[in-house]
């Protein structure tokens, strides 16, 4: 018997309408904090990683929300591992409130400098650090850290003495206990509070990647920057991670094709990380900052206030936080 015309319409439009579902492409949502379309490498490093997804052509989007529009920075690590968003590109250290042993990735002079941040990666010091995001129910996708200084508007943050005064924002614990011990009031907040906060007075200085001190455009708020240099006191670890829900959910395609993409951004990544110190300094030196270096000897001397006070509270509080300490330095 056979269907009548207007049946038969229905039908077709009914399986064209289904097999529409059935090839629709798997959409992951993204958050990070950072200006999206404005330059910043963070931001830069997830596009990267949505062109690359989307070139291997497995039916799979990254869906990338920028500049805080799906969550408040500090929000991203929850929702990420409630399922509620399902990648972030996240300053580690922003989910230490949770996780504690993640402020070992905002330690003061711990890494130094690029070459060691990269040897750093495949340590046994980040292997503990990644038990940890895999244990809470996410995994990395692309390793990143960034340098960073100081900036202030009030004086040159070089020796620790420098700080007695100031309110200072320093982005973790650690360096805020550091900071503390050394005589400055602390102000915390997300980097991208920083500006706002220099401008209405709440703050006098800050510490922040370089990436962010020139993307929150800080150098029309300070009169002085101390740029990493080759005594980089401040090294920040600001992955890419995707919740485990959401990784399981991904056919071997699609989780071979982010696997490549990720490698690929953090490769991008690493090439680039150097260059924005040097852009930093070039950026605010061309808007009239005064731009410094930490001596080697300015260097030590933080070192050992930081030993002092944030290296032995994180030792005495945090699981193993001697262990992730002694890991982390046995790095060459």
């Amino acid at each position: 018997m056979k269907m009548p015309f207007a049946k038969l319409a229905i039908a077709a439009s009914l399986s064209v309408f289904f097999s529409g579902i059935a090839a629709a492409d798997t959409v992951l949502r993204v958050s990070h904090q950072f200006p999206g379309g404005k330059g910043d490498v963070r931001d830069e490093m997830v596009q990267l990683m949505a062109r690359e997804v989307a070139a291997a052509d497995v039916g799979l989007e990254l869906q990338i929300y920028p500049g805080q529009s799906l969550f408040k920075a500090k929000e991203q690590w929850g929702a990420l591992v409630r399922g509620r968003v399902d990648m972030i590109s996240l300053p580690l250290d922003y989910a230490s409130g949770r996780h504690p042993e993640f402020s070992a990735t905002l330690m003061p002079g711990l890494v130094r400098n690029h070459e060691r941040a990269a040897r750093l990666n495949d340590s046994e010091f980040m292997g503990m650090i990644k038990s940890v995001i895999n244990d809470a129910g996410a995994m990395v996708l692309a390793d990143a850290w960034l340098a960073g200084g100081f900036a202030s508007n009030t004086q040159c943050v070089t020796s620790p003495d420098t700080v007695k005064g100031q309110t200072m924002r320093a982005a973790g614990p650690a360096f805020d206990e550091m900071l503390a011990t050394a005589g400055a009031s602390i102000a915390s907040m997300p980097s991208s509070e920083i500006y706002t906060a220099m401008q209405t007075g709440v703050l006098d200085g800050a510490n922040t990647s370089s990436g962010s001190f020139v993307s929150y455009r800080i150098y029309e708020q300070v009169t002085c920057l101390t740029a990493p240099g080759a005594n980089a006191l401040w090294f920040m670890y600001e992955p890419v991670l995707i919740s485990e829900r959401s990784w399981n959910s991904l056919n071997e395609e699609q989780q071979a094709a982010l696997t490549a993409a990720g490698e690929k951004a953090e490769a991008y990544f690493a090439k680039e990380a150097a260059g924005l110190d040097q852009k930093m300094a070039d950026v605010f030196a061309e808007n009239g900052v005064e731009v410094v270096n930490m001596s080697h000897e300015n260097y030590e001397a933080w070192l050992a206030i930081a030993k002092e006070s944030s290296y032995k509270t994180f030792a005495e509080n945090v699981p193993n936080g001697q262990a992730l300490i002694d890991a982390a330095l046995a790095v060459e």
